[in-house]
């Protein structure tokens, strides 16, 4: 009798996980579709770049609400506005990209194929070797809070170097928060997949948005 429940609730776990795992992709898949919707409207009707303090406002505020209503139906409800919300920020940035450059198009494309790329990469390695990657929570909090930090920098005192060292900075730590973030799925650490899916979609938009800047740096025509 023991050892039917000793085996059962391994099972049961790895069940719960799946689930976890299973959701999380799915809503992920469906919130980039979404986001990526939005951005191209936003682009279609030449909205105007988001002030700073308004893209914060809007993120922090969407997120504090996605965070405390992740346990009901509301919450999906806000992820969507979340990551909608999100969408009409980047529009502008694309729209700047495609007309600052020639080749904006071809860029905006390799950094979405490179993130692509990273992201599939990472969480294959993660969901394979089922390794725990917890220890790397502290490391990356500490370094985005540092990054976060030095992109203000770099954006008041208009230093062109600073800004691209923090966009290397946040591809390095983007790529360690999926590894991280999957890693908490995997081994039940995240068990809200709501959580998990704006946890992972920050990550892929920073990621896109870091590639996107170094691409442009290094490879853009004007």
């Amino acid at each position: 009798m023991r050892l039917n429940t000793a085996i059962s609730r391994p099972d049961s776990s790895v069940l719960a996980t799946n689930k976890v795992l299973k959701n999380t992709y799915m809503l992920l898949s469906m919130t980039l579709i979404f986001s990526a919707m939005t951005a191209g409207a936003a682009m279609y009707f030449n909205f105007p770049p988001f002030g700073m303090l308004v893209t914060l406002v809007g993120f922090y505020g969407l997120f504090f609400l996605t965070a405390k209503f992740s346990n009901s139906a509301l919450g999906l409800l806000f992820v969507f506005a979340l990551t909608g919300f999100m969408g009409l920020t980047l529009g502008p940035i694309l729209s700047m990209y495609v007309k600052a450059f020639s080749n904006g198009n071809e860029l905006i494309m390799m950094a979405l194929g490179g993130t692509g790329v990273v992201f599939m990469g990472l969480s294959a390695y993660a969901l394979t070797t089922r390794k725990d990657f917890s220890y790397m929570g502290g490391f990356l909090m500490v370094g985005v809070l540092v990054a976060f930090l030095a992109g203000i920098g770099a954006i008041v005192f208009a230093i062109p170097a600073l800004s691209l060292a923090v966009s290397a900075m946040f591809v390095l730590l983007m790529s360690g928060m999926i590894l991280f973030q999957t890693s908490q799925i995997v081994n039940g650490g995240e068990t809200n997949y709501i959580l998990a899916t704006i946890s992972l979609y920050v990550s892929i938009y920073n990621l896109f948005l870091s590639l996107l800047q170094l691409l442009g740096a290094f490879n853009g025509r004007n």
